[in-house]
């Protein structure tokens, strides 16, 4: 017989093993996805495209393009987020990846070469395909590596990504002005970053499993974790089990497994609220840096003076991702005062858009843009951990797609009623005056939440205190006696 020494430290070594396989297994998909992310994050042109729109090689007005071509990107985002979810998960993410990477290369040669509001309109429908696709990148990486690697690789797929759009914006600002680079060269070389990208996507390995459609029965087996008794996890897991048929499922069973986590998912009152918060500020966070270009223009025409969006941008970025890296390091419940949290920053979001949209002096206006992005990527980085901390990776990735199409739900009714031309077609600045007012109304929501919940938190204690004394207390008033 073997001592219980041996078998641990053979077992040991066997998980470790095990570990290191996984790790090796996980570098070749890595690599890939992280050059596919940077080189189809980084786009000189991005900080600049309303100014070239606007200027001599698309020649279109300021009217066309807010409330007649923009518009059209929120649509389509919009209307195939959902069936690209449900695409991505039955095709195995691989041919979605190739898509959205042809998508993008397709989106920056018309950008380049086609001439006109229906060409532009047509643009902003292939960039809404391109961006509704980015749930197969930050899904694709789950189905190739094993779970103990999660939290790894997502930093190193989300960072990258970061750093590609920050290099990307500095890129366009130095050519712009140190080489006196014209605005079409700078699509150009987003162009050929959009290429370079479009080429790893091929060479990744295809999934043999995705998280609905084609689940292996171990998989389906495991509980989620994080919610609900002995007993529901028992029964979730057994109901996810039985829906396993041959190699993967009906998309009827699909949709039915799907509809009962989103009500599981959100009996959690914590979980809901920051949900709410993650679908109302991203509605508006997309709203002001999608038109943001478009009011630092009118301040500051690019046909008569230099512009800096690309610092700004690039600036932007890199403090909102240190702001992703602190929350990890600052000493606050968030829990217990996040309510009130939520309050203050989301009202200091919308001192920065009244900003924006009342000074005039371009440099104010490009430090409450910064402050705005910075604060919101904190914020949005806070709520994911909130809601991921006891979800499973099923659940994960239903909730984040659900609070994301909800952001869009709204982000659409807005742009219908404030945007659009068939709307009230309303110029950027009133937009950014109704943008800033949306953004009290949600510091208005959370701090009403966050007094309910100090207030009711104090009741029950004032009861459980007073509960505790009646229990205590004799019957009739009396001493009791001390048996001695």
């Amino acid at each position: 017989m073997h001592a219980p020494g041996f078998i641990q430290n053979r077992t040991t070594l066997t998980c470790a093993v095990v570990t290191e396989r996984s790790m090796m297994s996980a570098v070749y998909p890595t690599l890939l996805l992280c050059a596919y992310g940077f080189f189809s994050s980084m786009r000189p042109s991005e900080p600049f495209l309303t100014a070239y729109l606007m200027g001599a090689d698309k020649n279109l007005t300021e009217t066309q393009v807010v409330n007649e071509i923009y518009p059209v990107w929120t649509y389509s985002y919009l209307a195939l987020l959902f069936p690209v979810f449900l695409a991505t998960d039955y095709l195995c993410y691989k041919p979605v990846l190739v898509l959205q990477a042809c998508s993008l290369v397709l989106t920056y040669v018309m950008l380049w070469k086609a001439q006109g509001i229906l060409a532009m309109q047509l643009l902003e429908l292939f960039f809404g395909l391109a961006t509704a696709s980015e749930v197969a990148y930050y899904s694709y990486i789950y189905s190739v590596v094993e779970p103990e690697l999660y939290q790894r690789v997502t930093g190193y797929c989300r960072s990258v990504t970061l750093f590609g759009s920050a290099a990307g914006s500095l890129a366009g600002q130095l050519l712009l002005l140190w080489t006196e680079t014209e605005l079409v060269h700078l699509v150009i070389f987003t162009l050929a970053s959009a290429a370079v990208a479009s080429v790893a996507p091929w060479f990744l390995p295809m999934p043999k499993r995705s998280l609905f459609f084609h689940k292996s029965p171990s998989a389906a087996e495991e509980p989620a974790a994080g919610s609900g008794s002995g007993a529901e996890k028992l029964e979730d897991s057994e109901s996810r089990a039985s829906m396993v048929t041959g190699r993967g499922r009906r998309p009827v069973q699909v949709l039915r497994m799907v509809f009962d986590d989103f009500v599981q998912c959100y009996k959690c009152r914590t979980l809901l609220a920051w949900s709410v918060w993650w679908a109302l500020a991203t509605c508006g966070y997309f709203q002001i840096i999608n038109y943001a270009q478009v009011v630092w223009e009118d301040i500051r025409p690019s046909s008569h003076h230099h512009i800096y969006n690309g610092y700004v941008e690039t600036l932007s970025t890199l403090l909102g991702a240190l702001a992703a890296l602190l929350v990890g390091y600052l000493p606050v419940s968030w829990a217990r005062w996040g309510e009130l949290l939520l309050w203050i920053l989301s009202l200091l979001m919308a001192a920065c858009v009244f900003v924006m949209a009342w000074v005039d002096n371009i440099w104010t206006c490009y430090g409450s843009y910064v402050v705005f992005r910075t604060v919101y990527m904190l914020l949005i980085t806070v709520a994911t951990y909130q809601i991921a901390a006891s979800l499973s990776m099923q659940r994960y990735a239903l909730v984040f797609g659900v609070n994301t199409f909800g952001a869009l739900l709204l982000w659409t009714l807005i742009t219908v009623v404030v945007v659009d031309s068939a709307g009230l077609g309303l110029d950027v600045h009133t937009q950014f005056i109704i943008y800033g007012g949306y953004f009290t109304a949600i510091s208005v929501i959370f701090l009403l939440a966050g007094l309910y919940r100090v207030f009711s938190r104090r009741s029950n204690e004032e009861v459980l205190t007073g509960d505790l004394r009646e229990s205590s207390t004799p019957l009739n008033g009396e001493a009791t006696a001390t048996v001695e």
